[in-house]
């Protein structure tokens, strides 16, 4: 069958790099005088990385924002859209977990089209209509970007975005392809620092990236090599960071097993419904990225396994062992690193599953599992076996 391969926009990924040397480069490429940092709070108010990067920029630097909350919330995005039209913004950069990133890229957007109220945000988000993805017209960010994840969700390496609707608990996802950043860079010596439940969860994450886009029903051969050799370097690094914390090392497989992950996303390969329930329950039930694939990714493995076993058994072998299922590898990874393997595990009372079920079904994953999902009924049914 005939795939195709989009290369991405994106120009450079620095791997094992300094990140103030790195970002000062980018900026330096760009000619940049108004630097815009989007940080993580907790970065801004216990390390130096901020003064860091100031210095190296010699001045550059504008402003700093460090008021992003969990799952982006449009509220939040909007208040930074506007500080970064205040500070005549020239380049961002972010320096964070996904949310931030996140951020980072729907500012930018939000610049391009003067959004300047969290409903602004109805005319641009993607919708699902009879079951097809339609993505609004939209000015082109014109800003560029450099991301420093501190996390491995890898949404540095994305075109797209989500944004959390608090009030009605649904995330919206907004695309563009100038959506992705110019460079990301990858620095081990600042992982340390994240919580461990929270590094090894988002690489699970990373992981349900690549193992999706091995499954997906729109692959190709480029994107599939990539989404193995993420599995294998991240199998092995997080296991390496769970019992050899300060491997600098084991961070740095991490690091590249997301970035690979990110190979299919950036070429247009389709994801499943671990991600589109994902998008569900955090949206909804506000359950951290990292571990909503934890929780849903070997149910979903299961639920495919009749429609794309052979799929399946190419996960199973960069696992290392193809006579184990692919599900099962999954699931003794998230038990082997210590991590949630049940919804009931994550705060998820009963009584919200039926919305998130509904939720579910407006995500533009769902309609491109690889065995259909027509119903809220069906996903309701995966909730009960992952709960």
């Amino acid at each position: 069958m005939a795939t195709i391969f989009n290369y991405p926009p994106m120009q450079r990924v620095h791997s094992g790099a300094s990140f103030a040397e790195a970002v000062t480069q980018e900026a330096d490429r760009a000619g940049a005088k108004r630097v815009f940092l989007m940080v993580g709070g907790t970065i801004s108010r216990e390390t130096d990385w901020v003064d860091r990067l100031s210095r190296a920029l010699h001045g550059r630097m504008v402003a700093s924002w460090n008021r992003m909350s969990s799952h982006t919330p449009r509220g939040d995005v909007i208040e930074a859209t506007n500080a970064a039209r205040d500070a005549g913004t020239d380049f961002v950069v972010t320096l964070g977990g996904g949310s931030v990133t996140d951020a980072g890229k729907v500012v930018r957007l939000g610049l391009a089209n003067n959004l300047r109220q969290p409903d602004d945000f109805d005319r641009l988000a993607t919708r699902i209509v009879d079951g097809k993805r339609i993505i609004p017209q939209m000015e082109a960010p014109t800003v560029p970007m450099v991301c420093v994840p501190t996390t491995l969700s890898a949404g540095d390496f994305s075109s797209g975005a989500g944004v959390t609707d608090i009030a009605r608990g649904h995330k919206q996802a907004i695309y563009h392809v100038a959506m992705m950043a110019r460079a990301v860079v990858l620095d081990p010596s600042l992982s340390h620092r994240t919580p461990e439940w929270l590094w090894l969860s988002t690489g699970i994450r990373a992981v349900d990236h690549a193992v999706e886009d091995i499954c997906s029903v729109s692959g190709n051969p480029f994107s599939e090599g990539a989404s193995m050799q993420a599995l294998r370097l991240l199998s092995r690094g997080l296991r390496g960071v769970k019992q050899r914390p300060g491997d600098e090392s084991a961070y740095l497989d991490c690091l590249n097993g997301a970035w690979l992950s990110m190979v299919g996303s950036q070429s247009g390969v389709e994801k499943g419904a671990s991600h589109g329930i994902g998008h569900a329950l955090g949206g909804a039930a506000k359950v951290p990225h990292g571990y909503t694939s934890c929780v849903m990714l070997p149910t979903v493995l299961r639920y495919n396994l009749s429609v794309n076993a052979a799929r399946q058994r190419l996960v199973s072998e960069a696992f290392g062992d193809a006579s184990i299922p692919a599900a099962d590898h999954v699931a003794n990874l998230v038990a082997d690193l210590g991590l949630p393997g049940r919804i009931r595990d994550t705060g998820v009372k009963p009584e919200q599953l039926d919305h998130i079920a509904e939720m579910a079904m407006h995500d533009r994953w769902i309609p491109t599992n690889p065995r259909p999902i027509t119903n809220a009924a069906t996903v309701r049914s995966l909730l009960d076996q992952a709960w």
